[in-house]
């Protein structure tokens, strides 16, 4: 047999790419996810961001109080009326890597764009990009297609000072990409609260007029609004600082199970939090235990917590691109002690509410100790039981975070023995593992974290995740729901995404909770077989095959034989990401959906209901 001829490894084979060339063929380094814009975090919102953050540094720097944003269908335009981009520079600002003024303390101190690369990317990313600048009554254009100069302009002008860019995503990297309304103004609400005085003007073809977000009072406007969220009453006033440097802003509410915590870095959403946030809690801790000499844990003190931290800092540094973690660790001692500092006054200037909260950190302590006595009693019982899980069917390789271990590991969450019995037969037992459930869980939504100790299922499953403390021990990469596609199956979906979302936010937050998409049908006749996972893939299908081949309908997953299961977990295996979204979005909806409201959201059904015509 011929030897395989080796790939030859030259000079020919080095390449240079321009910058340009580079965020294209790179994206996700420059932008993270691409997406769909179905989720906040897609490209298509990145580059707006991008966008927006240049005219938000400009207000930042005191100059320009205005920024409008135009929305008609992916076609962006942004109109700030800052200083403008320097007429000679107009050009290299939006296409040369490394060019700005943000690299200049004199011009931005505070900057919240990627240095020097933000707008380069948006230009890079776009079929059609448009710069154009206003200063002293004259102005510059230039136009451009996926990065490169098409076109430049220059002349007298009467409009105002101030740069307005216009883009449109490429296609041919955001494919089927749409911006969605919702987040757009999701993320100008937060540009409002981060930044008091800034009025923010949305305008799209489905507003009748123009929408202006502008906020008076900062954070505080953020917290109550979260609080409104899910009807939330606030504890107290929330307790608002502000310096030019650091604001922050919390209170407590006695219908809310665990923490709500928004965090900021120039303006940046920080949804991992980092040093800013650690050290925002630690100094809060530290004022509580002083005020009132005692010895809580910061789960006392933060239990139930709503609250909002922002910080400026000259040199941000973050773990990743798209920043979503602050890793500067220098400023963290400073921080600590600045927030322990201001909260001591506040509690010395307002004991009211210095007492109120520290009732509430006491009533949760006895709370959280009277759980632990649940936990004992839970695990003893559960020893005695035996001194394995009987509903888990475990694998060989597991989950290991920290030494990167066991990437691709997973466990299907079953309803009932005759769907385990299907897919632990066809398994792969080094990777994958089967938890069964006995019929449907609880609904935990309005339900305390001592259910799951009460709860043989709820503790079991618990354990068999091991993320009793914290999701660090994860025992399984991928947590995956495996119903039957009947409406019961969907009920206990439903189920299991609540149960997660209530206790175990994290795991849905770093990705780990999917849902495992199986066929509703199998077409088939002597020369192929064809499984549908729609009544419009049945159909494509019906047509390919021609004649009248054998169409069945699966009801459960145990209907299906484990010979034809094995291809469905396997290699071709489609899953779908329980998509995470922080408590004041998804707090509403499984409040009106898992809560107990029962005669509205029956309303809400019948009012809903589509009755099928008959021909």
């Amino acid at each position: 047999m011929a030897e395989k001829s080796k790939a030859v490894y030259d000079e020919s084979k080095i390449k240079t790419l321009s910058s340009l060339e580079h965020i294209r063929l790179r994206t996700g380094m420059y932008i993270g996810r691409i997406g769909s814009g179905a989720h906040p975090d897609d490209g298509c919102y990145v580059l707006l961001k991008e966008v927006v953050d240049n005219a938000i540094d400009e207000f930042i720097m005191g100059n320009g109080k205005e920024v409008h944003i135009g929305l008609d269908g992916n076609r962006v335009t942004v109109r700030d009326f800052g200083r403008g981009i320097p007429l000679g520079k107009v050009v290299d600002c939006v296409s040369k890597i490394n060019t700005g003024a943000k690299y200049n303390d004199d011009v931005f101190q505070f900057s919240v764009g990627l240095n020097g690369v933000g707008t380069k990317a948006v230009n890079a990313l776009s079929k059609a990009f448009v710069v154009r600048s206003h200063r002293d009554g004259e102005f510059a254009e230039a136009s451009f297609k996926i990065g490169k100069l098409k076109k430049e302009d220059s002349g007298k002008t009467k409009e105002p000072n101030g740069t307005y860019i216009e883009f449109e995503p490429d296609p041919e990297i955001f494919k089927e990409t749409v911006f969605k309304q919702e987040f757009v103004e999701r993320r100008l609400r937060h540009y409002s609260y981060l930044n008091t005085g800034l009025r923010l003007i949305l305008k799209t073809p489905e507003l009748a007029e123009p929408k202006v977000f502008q906020s008076r009072h900062g954070l505080m406007d953020l917290v109550m609004e979260d609080l409104s969220s899910d009807g939330s009453e606030p504890l107290y006033s929330p307790l608002h600082y502000a310096s030019k440097t650091l604001e922050f802003c919390f209170t407590h509410s006695n219908s809310r199970y665990g923490e709500t915590f928004y965090s900021f870095v120039n303006g940046q959403y920080t949804s991992d939090g980092g040093t800013h946030l650690s050290a925002f809690r630690e100094g809060l801790l530290k004022a509580v235990n002083e005020y009132c000499g005692g010895k809580y844990e910061g789960d006392d003190v933060r239990e139930a917590m709503i609250g909002a931290v922002s910080i400026r800092l000259k040199d941000p540094i973050f773990e990743s691109q798209t920043k979503n973690k602050l890793g500067n660790t220098e400023i963290r001692t400073d921080l600590v002690n600045s927030v322990r500092e201001e909260l001591l006054h506040f509690f010395q200037r307002n004991k009211q509410i210095a007492e109120t909260i520290m009732a509430k950190v006491k009533d949760t302590q006895e709370l959280r100790k009277e759980l632990q006595n649940v936990k004992k009693l839970a695990r003893e019982r559960a020893k005695a039981i035996t001194l394995r899980i009987p509903q888990l069917k475990d694998c060989k390789n597991h989950f290991d975070k920290k030494k990167e271990k066991g990437k691709g590991t997973m466990v299907f969450i079953c309803e009932g023995q005759s769907a385990a019995g299907s897919i632990t037969s066809c398994r792969d037992v080094n990777n994958q593992a089967v938890f069964v459930l006995k019929g449907k869980p609880l609904n935990v939504w309005d339900l305390k974290r001592d259910v799951m100790y009460k709860n043989d299922e709820m503790y079991n499953l618990m354990q068999s995740l091991n993320v009793e403390d914290n999701t660090e021990g994860l025992r399984y990469d991928k947590v995956i729901l495996a119903t039957d596609a009947d409406v019961d199956g969907m009920h206990i979906r439903n189920l299991m995404i609540t149960y997660f979302f209530r206790f175990f936010e994290q795991l849905v937050h770093d990705g780990h909770v999917y849902v495992l998409e199986t066929p509703l049908f199998r077409v088939r006749n002597k020369a192929e077989t064809i499984y549908c996972y729609s009544e419009a893939e049945r159909d494509t299908a019906s047509t390919k095959l021609g004649g009248k081949p054998e169409i069945t309908r699966f009801k459960g997953l145990g209907e299906i034989s484990p010979k034809e299961f094995a291809q469905f977990i396997g290699k071709e295996m489609r899953l779908s990401k329980v998509e995470y979204a922080p408590r004041a979005e998804s707090g509403p909806i499984f409040d009106f959906y898992m809560g107990k409201n029962t005669p509205e959201r029956k309303d809400y059904i019948m009012d809903s209901l589509v009755v099928p015509v008959e021909e």
